[in-house]
Order: C-alpha cells, then sequence, then structure tokens
C-alpha cells in the first residue's frame, strides 16, 4: 500500500511584479536581480486576498484532477508561514470554503520545507485504515512580510499556492520515501522576529520593521547548496536507486544558483531540472507544488516517472520525497 498522488492543482495571483518595477522602489537593477537569483518576476496578491483564498482555488483543482468530492476528504494539511491569522487555521478556512465537512484540518509550519513535511504527514495518515484521501496544500503570501525598502530579500519573495490529493494505492505509483530533517541553531538565519510569544506586536515592533522577513543570505545559500544534495540522495538510497534513475527533479525555487549547484553535485542533466522561479520567484512553501503541478499540466511530468522534490527553509528545515508518478 503507498500514497499515491491523485491530482494536483495551482491558484497564482494575475499582478506581476516586474524586476522594472522594483528598480523604481529600491536601489537594484534588472541585471543585478537576474544575474544572482535567476528571477525576473513574481506574482503579488491584492490586498483584498488571503492565504485560504488562494490555497481554495489550488484545492479546488487539486480536488477536480483527483475526481474526487471534497466530502471524501478525509484530512487537509495547510503548510504556510503567512496564515490568514494566528488561529484558527488556514486548513479550517479552506475546509470550509470546500464544503469538506468530513475532513479534519491544521496548519504545519516549517518554512519553505513547508510542503514537503506536509507530504510526509499525509503519507503517514494514509497508512489507518480509517484515512482514505488527504489533501495537501503549500500557500504563500509571502509579499505581506516582505519589506521593500530592503533589496537584499524584497527581489526574492512572491506569493501562489500549490495542492495534490493523495490516495491510497497498491500498484507500482505513489510515495517511495520521505525524509526529513531540522537545525534548530539556524533558526536566526531566516525569520519574522516579531507577532508572535516573544516579540508581541506593538508599536514599536511595527516602527522598527520587525514584522518583515529577515535573512542572512550568504549564510542560507551555504546550508542550502550542502543539504539538498544529501537530502536528494537519502531518499534514493532507501529504495536503491541513484540520480540516473531520475526523470525529474523539483527543487525549492529559492534562487538560480542553487538550482545550478545542485544539479551539478548531483549530476543531473539541467533538462531535468524543473525550473519557474524565472516567472514566480521564491514562494516558500508554495513552489515545490506548483512547479510540479505545471509540468504535469504541460505533460512533462508523466505515468512511470520518477519524481525527486527536495526543499529547505526557515527552522532551519529540510526534506525530500521521491515519488513514482501515477495512480492505480
Amino acid at each position: 500500500m503507498r500514497a499515491q498522488i491523485l491530482g494536483t492543482g495551482y491558484a497564482l495571483p494575475s499582478r506581476i511584479l516586474s524586476n522594472d518595477e522594483l528598480e523604481q522602489m529600491v536601489d537594484t537593477s534588472d541585471e543585478w536581480i537576474v544575474t544572482r537569483t535567476g528571477i525576473k518576476e513574481r506574482r503579488i496578491c491584492d490586498s483584498n486576498k488571503a492565504a485560504s483564498d488562494l490555497g481554495y482555488e489550488a484545492a479546488r483543482m487539486a480536488i477536480a484532477r483527483a475526481g474526487i468530492s471534497p466530502l471524501e476528504l478525509d484530512l487537509i494539511v495547510v503548510a504556510t508561514v503567512t496564515p490568514d491569522m494566528l488561529f484558527p487555521s488556514t486548513a479550517c478556512l479552506i475546509q470550509d470554503m470546500l464544503g469538506a465537512a468530513n475532513a479534519a484540518a491544521f496548519d504545519l509550519s516549517a518554512g519553505c520545507t513547508g510542503f514537503i513535511y506536509a507530504l510526509a504527514v499525509a503519507e503517514r495518515y494514509l497508512v489507518s485504515p480509517n484515512c482514505r484521501h488527504v489533501l495537501v496544500v503549500g500557500v504563500e503570501i509571502l509579499s505581506r512580510i516582505t519589506d521593500y525598502t530592503d533589496r537584499n530579500t524584497c527581489v526574492l519573495f512572491g506569493d501562489g499556492a500549490g495542492a495534490m490529493v493523495l490516495g491510497k494505492g497498491e500498484g507500482p505509483y505513489g510515495i517511495l520515501s520521505t525524509r526529513l530533517g531540522a537545525d534548530g541553531k539556524g533558526r536566526d538565519l531566516l525569520y519574522m522576529p516579531a507577532g508572535g510569544s516573544r516579540l508581541p506586536s506593538s508599536v514599536e515592533t511595527v516602527a522598527n520593521r520587525q514584522h518583515f522577513i529577515k535573512m542572512a543570505g550568504n549564510e542560507v545559500f551555504k546550508f542550502a547548496t550542502r543539504v539538498v544534495p544529501d537530502y536528494a540522495l537519502r531518499v534514493l538510497k532507501d529504495v536503491g536507486l541513484d540520480t540516473g534513475d531520475v526523470d525529474h527533479v523539483v527543487l525549492h525555487q529559492a534562487n538560480i544558483r542553487i538550482l545550478q549547484a545542485a544539479a551539478k553535485r548531483l549530476r543531473v542533466p539541467w533538462e531535468k531540472m524543473v525550473v519557474n522561479i524565472d516567472r514566480y520567484g521564491n514562494m516558500s512553501s508554495a513552489t515545490v507544488p506548483v512547479a510540479v503541478a505545471e509540468a504535469v499540466e504541460d505533460n512533462r511530468i508523466k505515468t512511470g516517472d520518477l519524481v525527486l522534490m527536495v526543499a529547505f527553509g526557515a527552522g532551519l528545515t529540510m526534506g525530500s520525497v521521491l515519488v513514482r508518478w501515477g495512480r492505480d
């Protein structure tokens, strides 16, 4: 019995924030951004939309493509660091919007690795005889916590949502292996200082711009180039395969240089790398599911393909999932 991916979906805001527009906001240039990050544009949510709205759109697409009813969902797991509010969970909001009355629902926070963590959780739940279908959503409205006066971070982030519906299968398809990890010593390398119980919101925290993403870019880059190949190889080793067996590699879309370094270290041809960072930037927990959903929609990922997903993020966290694409 394996957890199989039955359907994928994604949702992206219509508004595009280009590098040319950012040139008017901070001291930067299109050439500087593209050379260092590979990003040409990113999507930005309208002020009247929140994480639940984008997550709902992605979820509806995934459910339709899975060919099930929302009432058949037993669990909804939403990976996000930008929930509508601290509580209730965004997963509960999406459950109500879908009319998925039979599903339990909760949020999961693991930074940009959130969707990988959520897939691993879904797989474990599907082992239970009482669980048949799980909806996993990765959604972020990072524009709400991006400091558009900080040229080192504001060029990186965008908004979006991706979703997958998982079910049970007995054939050769499905999740073959998952690996999760964390290193809390790096908690100050990527974080938002205020808004929690450590530093509650106040006039001072707002004035000091402590409700925005803070990142030590060089340190995160070094962390990523170390853990991505490691966690890619771990799931492959679990099932006796190597990188030559992989058809598609979907890495967290944080920086084109990280993708290039990973491809080189893993000896994976660039044409096997699924890349959309140029169009969407870093959407945190939404990057992997959006990239996968687009590749499925374009018929790039086909039944029988071996798909490797790897991500890293705040925490620091890291994780990987290996899937034989298809369903019974």
